[in-house]
């Protein structure tokens, strides 16, 4: 009888894991593998969707059968203005209320519920219906960027290719979010800004058994991008000013501002999003009631709707006078608002980039350098800002343009953009709407203080023992008589052989009655169920055990001779979180004058 091995004993218990800094197996080359087919699968899915967009425009605004991605700033204004849109709009109503209600929205939001809640696991109908009717609605005039229905359909065609494999739902969602970061790079060219995103936004960790699938899938878009989409930078741009001393800091101050104006565009969004709940209608006719203000803003300024890419040239470029620049960032503000709380279907990134250019090139008026730069900056800020995602918004801008040179100043006003959002609101444009539905998420990531801890720091070493050869009768005495609710038996080597709880002396007191008989502990108690852990072992191992087990408490034995050397409780394990709590809310200052050691011995929470 081997007492040393205590957590490979009674079946399918977790197995020690050999510790090291990752966790990763050849699971992720498998993994890798399957990447390279969903990055390829996704790269034709986000051709077909601009392909969808480019013919829907050029067949509702010109009467002509072309897919080529065109400006709707050559529409004729007049009724059509209004009715098309509307049109749009409810055809996207009813294939949501009769096909899917998950096409609805921008989509994010959607790919992260599926991770959180859903087992990674998107339907065929999501896959079909997400490209049409975002390429309707943004046809139509939806004033919408084609990102965020390829994040989701990339992440549906992922998550059905993983759905033919015997895979975990962790291993599902690593190829989900593969599929999502390779529709953005093929669109947007960014493959270090998807996989940025993946991490940010979608993964909700940062380990190599997510990481290096979600890169190849990334990579394996921008292997099939020149042959679908063209080479090079989506926006070209290089021309940086050389800043004076206070550059940098004028870039945070434009980050700030950007920050601001993200904070109250999300406010809005879901004010606007509760005031169409409110209306005594069904949700698929609220679309239709967004379009009509969508064609409304687009009488005023045509460029305001569609995908808005030749804005973002022209904004970059300077080309563009100052009160048409103000006239896109009220009217695409506005459209783009109340579209998106109506529910129709659409992406974020691209009317956050206009709206952001808009911004800076409106505040870069009276600083120096070229207005395209600090639309540039706006950008990045007002992107990295509202997903909030600093760390996508920055790289996004460096790949998009391809201006390496700008990295300093984009982080400047990202961070700040980020550092205001973050303060301002509790809940983000993407995790608000997940927030309604009832579920709570937390973008913080942080090592788990229990892969941190050794059981040796957290267990309890005087415990008190039952011996293996003491009369059933004395130990009933003794379970009954004592003040705890679990006892270890040990035999005459002080190894554990199985472990007594009140429950089991009541029940042994009733067979006892019924003349069952009594004898010694020994022969009612056996190891071959019994889990136990080890002093080095981590905390988390214990976790796992305690689970599969199904103990409340574990006996910590000596590896080699195992001898029972402590037990190890629930209420040991609140030690871990204990020890979290203090470092975060213990405030000292140790090297003020007159208060060294002030604080000594106590805990302060949240002062």
């Amino acid at each position: 009888m081997d007492r040393g091995a205590g957590t490979e004993r009674g079946g399918n218990r977790p197995l020690r894991r050999a510790l090291g800094d990752f966790s990763a197996d050849r699971r992720v080359l498998t993994l890798a593998g399957m990447a390279v087919v969903t990055g390829t699968a996704a790269s034709a899915t986000a051709w077909v969707l601009l392909t969808l967009i480019g013919l829907v425009t050029n067949l509702a605004w010109y009467g002509r059968f072309d897919t080529e991605l065109t400006s709707l700033a050559g529409a004729a204004p007049g009724p059509w203005m209004v009715a098309i849109p509307v049109i749009g709009a409810l055809i996207v109503g009813t294939m949501a209320r009769y096909g899917s209600e998950k096409i609805r929205g921008h989509g994010i939001p959607e790919a992260m519920e599926a991770i959180l809640i859903g087992g990674s696991r998107m339907s065929p109908k999501v896959a079909v219906l997400k490209p049409l009717s975002s390429a309707v609605a943004i046809g139509t005039g939806g004033p919408f960027g084609a990102e965020g229905p390829i994040i989701v359909t990339g992440g549906a065609v992922g998550s059905l290719f993983a759905q033919f494999f015997h895979l975990s739902a962790a291993e599902r969602k690593t190829l989900l979010v593969a599929g999502a970061a390779a529709g953005m790079t093929a669109i947007f060219g960014t493959p270090v800004a998807a996989v940025l995103l993946a991490v940010e936004v979608l993964l909700f960790e940062w380990r190599p058994r997510s990481l290096v699938p979600v890169t190849v899938g990334a990579v394996t878009a921008s292997c099939w991008r020149p042959v679908l989409f063209g080479a090079g930078p989506l926006f070209p741009f290089a021309d940086n000013p050389n800043l004076p001393w206070w550059g940098l800091p004028a870039c945070a101050a434009l980050g700030i501002a950007c920050g601001f104006i993200s904070g109250g565009l999300t406010r809005a969004l879901y004010a606007l999003e509760d005031g169409f709940g409110r209306l005594p209608i069904h949700w698929m006719w609220w679309p239709a009631l967004g379009a009509v203000v969508v064609g409304l803003g687009g009488l005023i300024e045509p460029r305001a709707l569609g995908v808005g890419y030749d804005v973002i040239r022209d904004l970059l470029s300077g080309h563009m006078l100052a009160g048409a620049v103000l006239t896109i960032l009220v009217v695409k503000g506005v459209i783009w608002l109340a579209a998106l709380s109506s529910g129709t279907s659409g992406g974020v990134l691209a009317p956050l980039l206009i709206l952001g250019g808009a911004a800076g090139w409106l505040i870069g008026q009276l600083l120096p350098g070229v207005h395209g730069f600090w639309a540039l900056i706006g950008m990045a800020a007002m992107l990295g800002g509202t997903l909030p995602a600093p760390l996508t918004g920055v790289v996004f801008a460096v790949e998009v343009t391809g201006d390496v040179a700008a990295l300093a100043p984009l982080l400047a006003a990202t961070m700040s953009a980020y550092a205001v959002t973050v303060l301002l609101l509790k809940r983000s444009i993407l995790t608000e709407k997940i927030a309604r539905r009832g579920q709570h998420v937390t973008r913080e990531y942080g090592i788990d203080p229990y892969d941190l801890a050794r059981i040796e720091a957290v267990m309890t070493r005087e415990v008190e023992t039952l011996d293996a050869d003491l009369p059933l009768a004395e130990a009933l005495a003794a379970i009954t008589s004592g003040a705890h609710h679990a006892y270890p038996v040990v035999d005459g080597a002080g190894r554990p052989v199985g472990l007594v709880t009140r429950n089991d002396a009541l029940r042994w007191t009733v067979e006892m009655d019924e003349d069952v008989g009594d004898g010694t502990l020994a022969e009612r108690v056996s190891d071959a169920d019994l889990a136990v852990v080890h002093p080095g072992d981590v905390v988390s191992h214990a976790l796992d055990v305690m689970l599969s087990a199904g103990q409340g408490r574990l006996p910590v034995t000596d590896p080699e001779s195992g001898a029972l050397v402590g037990l190890l409780t629930r209420k040991d394990l609140l030690q871990v979180r204990a020890t979290v709590v203090r470092a975060e809310g213990d405030r000292r200052a140790f090297f003020r004058k007159g208060r060294a050691g002030a604080g000594e011995g106590r805990v302060t929470i949240g002062g």
